[in-house]
């Protein structure tokens, strides 16, 4: 896994702007003309920034502040329709140039094994907004070794989020869900997602036995599309979903703002949450 305080440190040395930060004489990256789309724009600034900022690794704001200028650069504040790929360069650039892995592929049994689902037109299958900083902070939790992480292989399109969740893909986690059940049975589950990701969470465990939803240890949802939905079967003591405020998306919209994009800085208090019922 990637460290969180390395993804941090770099990313805001990119946003180098807010008064708050730790960043000492930040400087705006100089992205040349050629830099055109939106992949090579994210290469260049977190490249050019990661040399030039000094950042306080100890404070606080790095986790808070990760996404949130990030999220002032063209394309950005716009309805899922108009998404496309802009989206998924973007963080693939940032991703490459911080070698922040998108993808999570182990079904190797371990004392907690989380499920997830990345939000519409994210790179890999776990994406970058949410994911990466979730499963950073569960690791430091419980230890090294002791965090399996597998990603939904679904399409994440925005066909998908406008049906309320791709239902190949929801049928996919369900499944996934089934299997580490069965086959991991003392392993502590949990079952998390992001934005669309979130309705394969709902989805999945609707289609789910009560047998099986029991087995989940707990719920984690970032940016919720079905904020204020129950999860079936679920227990709402075991279920944490997280929805800023001013997220259009949490409100039942379809506009991406940055409200939506800065769940990065929740990753602590959900890991803290679902380490804290792994370990009941």
């Amino acid at each position: 896994m990637s460290s969180i305080s390395t993804q941090a440190l770099l990313f805001l040395a990119f946003l180098g702007t807010a008064s708050s930060s730790p960043i000492a004489n930040p400087q705006t990256p100089n992205v040349t003309p050629q830099a055109t789309d939106m992949t090579a724009m994210a290469q260049a600034a977190a490249l050019q920034a990661s040399q030039q900022a000094t950042v306080d690794p100890a404070s606080s704001s790095l986790v808070n502040g990760l996404l949130a200028a990030v999220l002032m650069a063209p394309a950005i504040n716009m309805k899922v329709e108009a998404l496309s790929d802009t989206l998924t360069g973007f963080e693939q650039g940032i991703a490459t140039t911080l070698a922040v892995d998108t993808t999570a592929s182990s079904a190797t049994c371990a004392p907690v094994m989380v499920i997830y689902a990345r939000g519409t037109t994210e790179p890999g299958n776990v994406g970058l907004f949410s994911g990466p900083p979730f499963f950073d902070a569960m690791e430091a939790i419980m230890g090294a070794g002791t965090v399996s992480v597998q990603g939904v292989e679904y399409g994440a399109s925005i066909e998908g989020f406008l049906q309320g969740g791709d239902p190949p893909g929801s049928v996919a986690m369900a499944a996934m869900i089934q299997g580490t059940a069965q086959n991991c049975p003392n392993a502590k589950i949990v079952m998390s997602g992001y934005s669309q990701g979130g309705q394969l969470v709902h989805n999945a465990a609707a289609m789910l036995p009560a047998a099986t939803m029991a087995k989940v240890s707990s719920v984690v949802i970032f940016g919720d599309p079905n904020n204020g939905q129950a999860v079936a079967g679920a227990d709402a003591a075991k279920t944490m979903v997280i929805c800023h405020a001013g997220d259009n998306i949490c409100d039942g919209g379809d506009l991406i703002l940055v409200e939506h994009l800065t769940y990065s800085k929740d990753a602590v208090q959900a890991a803290t949450f679902a380490a804290g019922l792994a370990r009941a």
